[in-house]
């Protein structure tokens, strides 16, 4: 079977208001989240399991 690797879906949050402020993007596999900087899209990514990123998106939306 020939599979192809698919390019990853990055995506910026729905507050980026796209005036180049700083700001992440996200990306959502299976069991991971990838997180990088928007301005630097070949640069270092950040891997989290996706349960953790979960649990900080629920604290982050509590304050």
């Amino acid at each position: 079977m020939n599979r192809q690797a698919r390019e990853p879906h990055w995506f910026k949050s729905s507050y980026s208001s796209g005036e180049g402020g700083e700001c992440v993007e996200v990306c959502l596999a299976s069991d991971i989240v990838m997180v990088r900087d928007s301005k630097r899209a070949t640069g270092p990514t950040l891997s989290v399991d996706a349960d953790a990123w979960s649990a900080f998106v629920e604290q982050a939306a509590r304050g």
